[in-house]
C-alpha cells in the first residue's frame, strides 16, 4: 500500500484535543439542533469528530461514525434516541476519526455510503488510525459512492450530500438539510481552531476556502452548523474561518514572494493575530507551515 501521512495524527490529537478529558469512560452526549436532527459529541475522551444524526418513521441515518474502540458507546447514544437501526452511514470523508465505526456498523446491517475517492484510498492505502495505517476490511468500505452529489429523502427531510473538491481531503461531503436549515462539515470546519487541511490526502487551502464558501452560500442567519470538530457553529463562525483563511494565505503568499524560507515565515509570525486559533495539534507555527508549503506547491 502507498505511503500516507496521517500515521500519528490521530494519536496527536487523541492527546491534545482541547477541551476533553483522557482519563474517562467514552460517551456521546446528544443535541437535538432541530426536529429530528441531532449532533453528538464525544464525552470523556477523543472520540473522533463530531457526529450527525438524522431519526424518523423512515429510518436512521448516522453521519461519521468515530474511532473503532467506540462504536458500541455510538450504538448506546443512538439507542437513547430511537430504537430503530441504524439504516445508513454517510462517510464525510477518509480519516479514520471519522470512519472507524463502518466495519461495526456494517456488520449490524448499516449502509455505507461515501465519496468514490473515500472507497478509492481505502482499497489503495488502508485506513489511516492512531497506532498506523490499517488495510481496510470489506466491511468498511462504502457500497454506494458517488461523484458529485446524493439525496436521501427521508423522515420528511431532504438530506443533500454534496462532495467538494480539494478541501479538507480529496473525497470531502457536506450535508445539507434544507427543510430544517442545518448543515454537517465534515472536517471542513474546525470551529473556533485552526483548521487540519491535509495537504497529502489531497486536500488545499483554496480548496478549503472554496468548501466554506459553499456552506456560506448555503446557511442563513439561523443556520446549525455541525463542524467536523468544536461547539456547534453559525453563519458568522464559519465567516470568521474564511476570513482567517484568506489574511493568513496573503499575508503568508506575500513572504514567499520575497523568498522567504518556511523557518522565516515561522519567525515572523504572520498569524499572530489568530493566535487563540492555535491549538496542541494545529498550532500557529504548523498552520503557518500549511499555508507555506500549500502556496510552494
Amino acid at each position: 500500500m502507498k505511503a500516507i501521512h496521517f500515521i500519528g495524527t490521530l494519536t496527536i490529537m487523541a492527546i491534545c484535543l482541547p477541551g476533553v478529558a483522557q482519563d474517562g469512560k467514552i460517551s456521546f452526549k446528544s443535541t437535538e439542533v432541530a426536529k429530528g436532527i441531532y449532533m453528538l459529541e464525544g464525552v470523556g475522551g477523543f472520540a473522533g469528530g463530531n457526529l450527525g444524526l438524522s431519526v424518523g418513521a423512515d429510518g436512521v441515518i448516522l453521519i461519521d461514525d468515530g474511532l473503532p474502540p467506540f462504536s458500541d458507546a455510538i450504538k448506546t447514544a443512538v439507542a437513547e434516541i430511537t430504537k430503530q437501526p441504524i439504516d445508513y452511514v454517510i462517510n464525510t470523508h477518509v480519516h479514520g476519526d471519522h470512519i472507524g465505526g463502518n466495519e461495526a456498523l456494517a456488520k449490524d446491517g448499516s449502509t455505507i455510503v461515501a465519496h468514490d475517492n473515500i472507497r478509492k484510498r481505502l482499497l489503495e492505502d488502508g485506513i489511516p488510525m492512531p497506532n498506523g495505517k490499517v488495510d481496510a476490511p470489506k466491511g468498511a468500505l462504502p457500497v454506494i459512492t458517488f461523484s458529485e452529489q446524493v439525496t436521501f429523502h427521508l423522515n420528511d427531510n431532504t438530506a443533500r450530500v454534496i462532495h467538494v473538491m480539494h478541501a479538507h481531503t480529496d473525497g470531502d461531503a457536506i450535508i445539507h438539510f434544507p427543510d430544517v436549515d442545518v448543515i454537517h462539515t465534515g472536517d471542513v470546519m474546525f470551529n473556533q481552531l485552526f483548521p487540519f487541511i491535509d495537504l497529502d490526502s489531497g486536500g488545499s487551502v483554496d480548496g478549503y476556502i472554496k468548501a466554506q464558501e459553499k456552506v456560506m452560500s448555503l446557511a442563513g442567519d439561523k443556520t446549525k452548523i455541525i463542524p467536523g470538530h468544536g461547539p456547534l457553529a453559525s453563519k458568522s463562525d464559519m465567516a470568521a474561518s474564511i476570513a482567517m483563511l484568506k489574511d493568513g494565505k496573503a499575508k503568508i503568499a506575500a513572504l514567499v514572494a520575497k523568498g522567504m524560507s518556511a523557518d522565516e515565515v515561522v519567525a515572523a509570525n504572520p498569524l499572530a493575530s489568530y493566535e487563540k486559533m492555535s491549538w496542541q495539534f494545529i498550532t500557529t507555527e504548523r498552520m503557518v507551515r500549511t499555508f507555506y508549503r500549500d502556496i510552494k506547491k
